[in-house]
């Protein structure tokens, strides 16, 4: 297969793990004989300093025209720390899902054998945990309508029925692939657009007689997800519901380093890790790779390449059992090793298998 990938960098530590993120992808395509051709874009802070907009026109017409994009983290103190900044890293984040039409953010939480000990949950507990948060992306209070004076905001929640059909359709079909098991989160006690996702969801799950579909209120997941994760198989939700529950599912892998997510929908999809941009560890070779060279296994997974995603995973979790480890998941006394060797040492294995 030929592949044109759009590749974005972006703030912070993102140059750093997206090298490593192309070299695996470089092993994988040399090792199955596909061809990857690579276009570089501006984005996030980096776009701001350079031309004033975080997602310059040129960079959505390369991600536009790419098979995939391969986006790292955008994000920058010098923004975080100045409320009255009218341009922002992340409003190109945002920009890129609306733009090519990525409606649907799929985050798996799985853990990892030799790293239970890292999650704040005790090892019974998250040691089953294997689920999908699908949040959707472009509606929602991050892009109704807003107001702001000094006495008074709001930021409106809305959903039409189409945004909500298509992404519980991507709901129900990846419960179709995994365990049959969809829960669905709302705030239907409270909120109208809540009531009005809950009377979609029974009007579809008929639909999908194999699939046991269960509601639950946002904060009932929230507890539920943390004294019971395993019971989860794909939880699908709305737009600011999504961003908080996938956080609070991150860490109960033990790390925002681990964990990948994609966004898909009507154009190109976008792959990339689920943490930020650390602008603090900038060029210090500390940042975990692996949510980046995971990022890569999602990507072909999502073409059907099932080995070639396959071998990626079976890299990392190799690299995790011989503890060739970044410091925020290294083993007390372990050698160090830097985002670099970590990302070399996967590609290594990967060309030897």
């Amino acid at each position: 297969m030929n592949f044109n990938i759009a590749v974005l960098p972006g703030d912070g530590i993102g140059p750093e793990i997206s090298v490593q993120g192309v070299n695996v992808m470089n092993a994988v395509c040399n090792k199955f004989s596909h061809s990857v051709n690579y276009k570089y874009a501006i984005c996030g802070a980096d776009a701001i300093d350079k031309v004033g907009d975080p997602f310059p026109e040129e960079t959505f017409e390369i991600c536009n025209e790419a098979d995939a994009v391969l986006f790292s983290a955008v994000g920058d103190p010098k923004f975080d720390n100045n409320p009255t900044a009218k341009v922002r890293p992340e409003q190109g984040l945002l920009a890129m899902r609306k733009k090519l039409g990525l409606f649907a953010n799929i985050r798996p939480v799985e853990t990892f054998k030799s790293l239970l000990y890292k999650s704040p949950l005790k090892e019974e507990i998250v040691k089953d945990a294997d689920f999908i948060c699908i949040r959707e992306l472009t509606g929602g209070m991050y892009f109704g309508e807003k107001y702001q004076d000094n006495d008074k905001a709001y930021d409106t929640n809305m959903y039409t029925r189409p945004e909500i059909e298509r992404i519980l359709k991507v709901g129900f079909e990846y419960a179709m692939k995994r365990r049959k098991h969809l829960t669905v989160v709302d705030k239907a006690n409270v909120l109208a657009s809540s009531r009005l996702w809950r009377q979609i969801a029974q009007e579809m799950a008929p639909s999908y007689p194999e699939v046991t579909t269960d509601y639950m209120y946002v904060d009932n997941a929230a507890m539920r997800m943390i004294q019971e994760p395993a019971f989860f198989d794909v939880m699908v939700t709305e737009n600011t519901f999504g961003d908080i529950l996938t956080d609070e599912g991150s860490v109960i892998s033990g790390s925002m380093g681990l964990l990948p997510s994609a966004s898909t929908g009507e154009g190109t999809p976008v792959f990339e890790p689920i943490h930020g941009s650390w602008p603090q560890a900038k060029g210090l070779n500390i940042a975990n790779p692996l949510a980046q060279i995971l990022s890569v296994a999602m990507l072909f997974e999502y073409f059907n390449l099932k080995e070639e995603g396959a071998i990626i995973r079976k890299a990392v979790n190799a690299s995790l059992d011989e503890n060739v480890r970044t410091p925020d998941i290294q083993v007390e006394g372990g050698k160090k090793y830097g985002t670099k060797e970590v990302g070399e040492w996967i590609a290594d294995y990967i060309n030897k298998q």
